[in-house]
């Protein structure tokens, strides 16, 4: 009895592990050709959010300055990438120097 219980789980725990890779399967097919359009969105909605943490220091008005400030330390890595990307050869702030 006791071996035909752990059949039983055996089949649900192979089912499972078989389900979850057609699933991957499945997203990976219908997510490779539009990879190249995900990553540029989600590029443009980091520059975006970027924008908003560092506003208030390149003079704009920030309505979400009380809540990126404290984000500005965690982002300052990602700084200088940033501002390349917007076309800006050096880095926009006066006291502040990445390049």
């Amino acid at each position: 009895m006791s071996d035909d219980l752990h059949s039983g789980s055996s089949r649900r725990e192979t089912l499972r592990a078989w389900l979850d890779q057609a699933r991957f399967f499945t997203e990976e097919v219908y997510s490779a050709r539009y990879r190249g359009a995900i990553a540029r969105a989600r590029r443009d909605e980091d520059d975006l959010f970027m924008l908003l943490v560092f506003a208030e220091m390149m003079g704009l008005q920030n309505p979400a300055a009380y809540y990126t400030l404290e984000l500005q330390p965690l982002l300052l890595e990602r700084f200088h990438d940033w501002h390349r990307r917007m076309g800006m050869e050096h880095s926009p702030l006066d006291h502040f120097r990445c390049c």
